[in-house]
């Protein structure tokens, strides 16, 4: 989500440089991102490795080892049969892209009640929205024509991405803003002090 303010420029990051890769590279994109994807699991792979070697007296080695050999299985596959999947990557970034831009339109909407947004930036993630949708149900273009567009795509996502943080996470300082600012009054008024009028008898000194 939102609640980490490196979340969302990471996204976009990510989705800017897999765009700019299915551009420029076009045909040969989806094997390439194919490629990067399995090396960045295998990668996760042999962290999770050592770190499970590392504490081998700890109850979580058994479960990091697991998950080291899970991710150096996955992306072995992935490797091998590099042509099949990427196949289906125009199905994966299809699907991402029409999740993605269902959230930021939501994570605008709320925004919106606590500020005031506007239209325009409610533009991009309906665009892409329906670009992820074009892809689930359209991916019989060719390779190229598909490559280029969904690179596009996500290059327009990366941006709404940006500025969709940028909305959201002012949202969220003025909403906690709203919040501490009546309790810090309601705690800096001064308690008047009450009186109280007790009943007492004069004893006559003798």
């Amino acid at each position: 989500g939102y609640s980490n303010r490196l979340s969302g420029p990471m996204r976009a990051l990510i989705a800017v440089a897999i765009g700019v890769i299915m551009v420029v590279y076009n045909e040969q994109a989806m094997n390439i991102v194919v490629k990067i994807i399995a090396a960045l699991i295998f990668a996760s792979g042999i962290v999770s490795l050592a770190v499970g070697l590392k504490k081998r007296n700890d109850n979580t080695s058994r479960l990091m080892n697991f998950n080291a050999v899970v991710d150096i299985v996955i992306a072995s596959l992935l490797f091998m049969f590099n042509g099949f999947v990427a196949n289906l990557i125009i199905y994966l970034i299809g699907f991402a892209l029409l999740g993605f831009g269902l959230f930021q339109i939501f994570a605008l909407f709320g925004a919106s009640r606590v500020m005031k947004i506007g239209f325009w930036p409610f533009v991009m993630p309906f665009l892409v929205t329906g670009a992820g949708i074009f892809l689930l149900f359209n991916p019989e273009w060719t390779k190229s024509s598909i490559s280029l567009f969904a690179g596009i795509a996500l290059l327009v996502y990366g941006v709404s991405e940006l500025l969709s943080s940028w909305k959201v996470k002012k949202a969220i300082d003025e909403y906690e803003i709203s919040r501490v600012e009546p309790r810090q009054e309601s705690q800096s008024q001064e308690v008047e002090p009450v009186v109280k009028d007790v009943d007492y008898e004069k004893v006559d000194e003798q």
